[in-house]
């Protein structure tokens, strides 16, 4: 059953080496219930509030999967939290969730959340692997390479989650428009853009993207 390993939460600090000049990318695990609230989880913030947060952004998740297939390139465990994420889940690929795919969390009267958005790697994410003791020479190339980014949440309905909650796929819109699909379209493959206006829901950002990418070609 796919489940949660781990909620990670943590909050900006002082880092000469970030963009703004603190980061919030250190999360770590969370023992106990955490209240995950439309705009994210309690106990953790954005430090770069321009790129990141809002109710778009409000929840990251990675798979334990793709940290290990990591681990073994970089040769070092990698452990939950790590690549920032608030949800580190096992058991469910999530870059082959269809973007407004709708995971429940704890039950079901438990947290709903809506896949919307993808992750795009920066100089930060290269800088926080580089202080962690990992190879991050190239990394932001090598990470979009790969394909696999963990998708952004929105939350739909609020609550609580915690480590071993039981993680169920309650809707699939059936377009095909994948994590890793919208990833690559928004990064290495511009002819995928048009795919996304399938999307209802799809993030302003992204819809302006593929909207300018079809109305150049008209």
């Amino acid at each position: 059953m796919p489940h949660l390993s781990s909620v990670n939460v943590g909050t900006p600090r002082p880092a000469e080496w970030a963009g703004i000049g603190s980061t919030a990318m250190d999360k770590r695990p969370v023992s106990g219930p955490v209240a995950v609230r439309t705009r994210g989880l309690d106990g953790d913030q954005v430090g770069d509030t321009q790129h990141h947060g809002g109710v778009d952004q409000a929840v990251y998740a990675f798979a334990r999967e793709d940290l290990d297939s990591w681990a073994d390139v970089l040769g070092h465990e990698i452990r939950d939290g790590m690549f920032a994420e608030n949800l580190t889940t096992v058991g469910i690929d999530v870059n082959e969730a269809e973007v407004g795919e709708r995971w429940r969390l704890g039950g079901v009267d438990g947290v709903l959340l809506e896949v919307c958005s993808v992750r795009i790697p920066c100089n930060d994410f290269k800088n926080w692997m580089g202080l962690g003791g990992f190879d991050n020479r190239a990394w932001v190339k090598r990470f979009t390479q790969v394909g696999r980014p963990g998708p952004y949440l929105r939350v739909l309905v609020e609550g609580e989650v915690r480590a071993g909650d039981e993680l169920t796929v309650e809707h699939r819109p059936g377009h095909g428009v994948t994590v890793s699909t919208m990833f690559r379209a928004l990064t290495t493959e511009a002819d995928l853009l048009p795919d996304l206006l399938r999307v209802d829901g799809l993030t302003a950002q992204a819809r302006a993207a593929a909207e300018r990418y079809v109305a150049a070609r008209v």
